[in-house]
Parts: structure tokens; C-alpha cells; sequence
């Protein structure tokens, strides 16, 4: 290493939460490795899906956008890693890839928020619910057909101010996020991960380098938590089978007890008029074969036009 250059090159987006996330990387890998925080670098790679914000994520391509010139920064070598929240990593990773480590998982829930009611249950009919997720458009639909959803892009302060503004009658956040911003008493009401299933990843951290940079992949060994890495492996299996992207409403979560692992998986229709579930119950050794098997059951059972509305 040349003097005066860093240990480490962190590639991330520039948005609060996606810095608020990679100071926490820099903090804990300075602390592993013993450095100043200042030994690791922060790059700000801004991505297609922060630059265009006034069409759903759909139309542009998919949540890849908020992922995809982060990994080209990677495989040209001019990051060491990227730091990503793993609800946003595409299920198929570029060749060369890997997703090397992860931090504890946060709160998993998504957070219902509104000024004009507590819940669901109490929304006015045709109440306008504003997300940019398809999976949540599809769940609230399932939910409540008679609610209106419409898109609402921007960072979670921009969401907020919306919200605020009467542009929505409601809206829904991950509490992850929220509790990483410092926001969690904007939450409304965090909802039942049972009731209201998370996005794959939601709440992990994911930490992606190159498969053959051995040192990168050493230094974050030191910071990877076992129980979020395995319980991400087995949701990410379940997505790749579905071959899961943006514009297809998947959730799925697994909680791990010791050596066992719980996963549930659903898939919706975009107008949440039909919806399967499945689970799986094994050993966390097992984790990405269990999530490989939920999703072949699903896939199986909806059939190749389910996502067609």
C-alpha cells in the first residue's frame, strides 16, 4: 500500500441512510483491523436509480439500478467493497461477485405511517397509500383492495415530507432505516412480520467484493455476523428461484433458533388478487438448499404468468 493511500475503498450511494450505513462499516472494520476510521475510504458512487426519481422503479429497470454502477466500480477495481442494503441486491449477483459479509440484522418490520390513522384497519376507503415498492403496493392491495396506491420515490426524508404535505394519506418504510436515521418515532405502527412479510434482506447490511480479492475478503471476515449471513443466504435462494427482481412482488424471511432455521416465502399478484405462501423448518447448515426448495414450490405452484396482471 502507497503511503497516504487507503486501507480500504468503500464504494456506496450518497443518500443519509446509504452514508449512516457505511460509516457504520468504517467503523466497525477500523475497529477490527485497528486503524483510524479515516485508513478507510468513502467513495460516493451515485447510481441510476438515485439520479432518475420521477419514474417508478419498473419503468427504469428494477431496484438493480440502486446496485448496478456500485458493482461496476467493484469489478473495475476502483472500490474494494460496496455496502449495500441487501433488499436492494438483485437474486442473481455479476460473475465474480460475492456477497462476503454481513452486519447484524436491524428490525426486519416495515413501518406503516400515516397523520390520519393508526392502521390499516383505520384508513378511510380509498384511502391513497404512496410506495415505490411492488411488494408492498401488492401486500396493501391484498390487504385493503379498495385503497388507491401510487408511486412515491425518494429518500426516507423525502418520503416523509410527502407524507407530511398531504401528498399521501400513508406510507410504508423499513424501521431498519428508520431506526438507522435516528427516526423511529416517525413509525406510526411497526407491522407483524407474520401479517406483513419483509422484502428478502430487508434489515441486513450486505457486504460485496470480488471473489478473488482474499485480503478484502479476510478484513471482512472479522466483521460478518453468522446468524444474518445465514439467514440471508437461505432468503436469497428463495429469491434467485423466482428469479426475483424489482417489478415481482416476493417476501420472504427466515428466523434462526440456535441451529434451526424457520423461512417463509410469498409471492403476490402485482393487484394482489392471488397470493401463495409456503415455509420451510431445518438446520441452518441447510439454508440455501431450504430457500432453493420454497422457491421451486412457489414457482411450481403459481405457474410461468403468475406475475402477468
Amino acid at each position: 500500500m502507497a503511503s497516504g493511500s487507503p486501507l480500504l475503498r468503500i464504494g456506496t450511494r450518497g443518500s443519509p441512510l446509504a452514508l449512516a450505513q457505511a460509516h457504520q462499516v468504517q467503523a466497525r472494520l477500523a475497529a477490527s483491523l485497528g486503524v483510524e476510521p479515516a485508513a478507510i475510504a468513502l467513495v460516493i458512487i451515485k447510481t441510476t436509480g438515485d439520479a432518475i426519481q420521477n419514474r417508478p422503479l419498473t419503468e427504469i429497470g428494477g431496484k438493480g439500478l440502486f446496485v448496478k454502477e456500485i458493482e461496476q466500480a467493484l469489478i473495475d477495481g476502483a472500490i474494494d467493497l460496496a455496502v449495500h442494503s441487501a433488499k436492494d441486491v438483485p437474486g442473481v449477483l455479476p460473475e465474480n461477485l460475492v456477497i462476503a459479509a454481513c452486519l447484524p440484522r436491524e428490525d426486519a418490520r416495515d413501518a406503516f405511517i400515516s397523520r390520519r390513522a393508526a392502521g390499516f384497519s383505520t384508513l378511510a376507503p380509498g384511502a391513497v397509500i404512496g410506495t415505490a415498492s411492488p411488494r408492498r403496493h401488492a401486500m396493501v392491495k391484498r390487504l385493503r383492495p379498495d385503497l388507491e396506491v401510487v408511486p412515491l420515490r425518494g429518500n426516507v426524508e423525502t418520503r416523509l415530507k410527502k407524507l407530511d404535505a398531504g401528498e399521501v394519506d400513508a406510507t410504508l418504510l423499513a424501521m431498519a432505516g428508520l431506526n438507522r436515521l435516528g427516526l423511529a418515532a416517525a413509525a406510526t405502527a411497526p407491522l407483524d412480520i407474520d401479517a406483513f412479510l419483509p422484502a428478502v434482506g430487508q434489515g441486513v447490511i450486505a457486504l460485496e467484493t470480488r471473489a478473488n480479492d482474499k485480503l478484502t475478503r479476510v478484513h471482512l471476515a472479522t466483521i460478518d455476523d453468522a446468524a444474518a449471513a445465514t439467514a440471508l443466504l437461505a432468503e436469497r435462494a428463495f429469491l434467485a428461484v423466482l428469479d426475483g427482481s424489482c417489478r415481482t412482488p416476493i417476501a420472504g424471511h427466515a428466523r434462526l433458533a440456535g441451529d434451526a432455521l424457520h423461512l417463509r416465502g410469498l409471492i403476490v399478484k402485482p393487484d394482489g388478487s392471488e397470493s401463495f405462501e409456503t415455509e420451510r423448518r431445518g438446520s441452518t447448515s441447510d439454508a440455501a438448499a431450504l430457500g432453493e426448495d420454497a422457491g421451486r414450490e412457489l414457482r411450481g405452484r403459481a405457474g410461468a404468468d403468475f406475475f402477468e396482471v
